[in-house]
């Protein structure tokens, strides 16, 4: 018996408006589950990376080494980062965290260091001059001056953890990843591009919105008119 004309799943299509209506749950929950990993392991790679790049900067020979180290990290393949960390963490969403965040420190360190060292000198020494103490420069006026070098690096590696996640498919725990590979092992063409696309939108939309945040973070940045 022949699919009928109007059936795209029966006929395997790339475009199908049936997928999306009868398989919105699992996509929402595809997408919720990207978005929850994606934000869980940035935001611990911030927490950690922000102290290794004040340490970097405050005390010259570290910074070597935890450049150094970070950087070995990010050339580790992913499967095989998820592979060394499997004894620690088991078939678990903290494994693909985990993985995450080792690949976001480089990122992140790299442009807080940069941004931090480059505050002006004069800057700092106008700042201590009016009293300010080593806590209050660094929040005041540091840490704002290199925001928008921390911003850049934030950005590169929220949408590369958006394409990462979709590697923990391997684990069970890859967001919409888990939908292209079971769509690639099915051949079901509808599935493998919807979640393509809607990991492409993610990743553009957590761009658009972080530069929205900087914009609105660094008023200082904006070019007068």
């Amino acid at each position: 018996m022949t699919a009928p004309p109007d059936d795209c799943l029966a006929r395997n299509e790339w475009i199908c408006g049936a997928y999306l209506t009868s398989r919105r749950h699992i996509l929402w929950d595809a997408v919720l589950q990207h978005l929850q990993l994606t934000v869980i392991a940035v935001l611990i790679g911030l927490v950690l990376a922000l102290p290794l790049a004040l340490a970097a900067r405050r005390r010259r020979w570290a910074a070597g080494p935890v450049l150094g180290v970070a950087t070995v990290l990010y050339t580790v393949p992913s499967l095989a980062m998820f592979s060394l960390l499997l004894p620690v963490y088991g078939l678990s969403a903290a494994l693909v965290v985990s993985g995450l965040v080792l690949y976001s420190l480089t990122l992140l360190v790299r442009n807080i260091l940069a941004g931090l060292r480059a505050v002006p000198e004069e800057t700092r020494q106008a700042a201590r001059g009016m009293g300010y103490g080593p806590v209050r420069l660094l929040v005041a006026v540091e840490l704002p001056l290199a925001l928008p070098a921390a911003m850049a690096g934030l950005r590169i590696a929220t949408v590369s953890a958006v394409s990462l996640v979709t590697i923990g498919a391997i684990v069970g725990y890859g967001g919409l990843g888990n939908l292209i590979y079971a769509g690639m092992n099915t051949y079901f063409k509808a599935q493998v591009l919807t979640a393509s696309v809607l990991c492409v939108v993610i990743a553009v939309l957590a761009d658009l919105l972080l530069l929205l945040v900087q914009h609105l973070l660094t008023p200082w940045t904006r070019r007068q008119p």
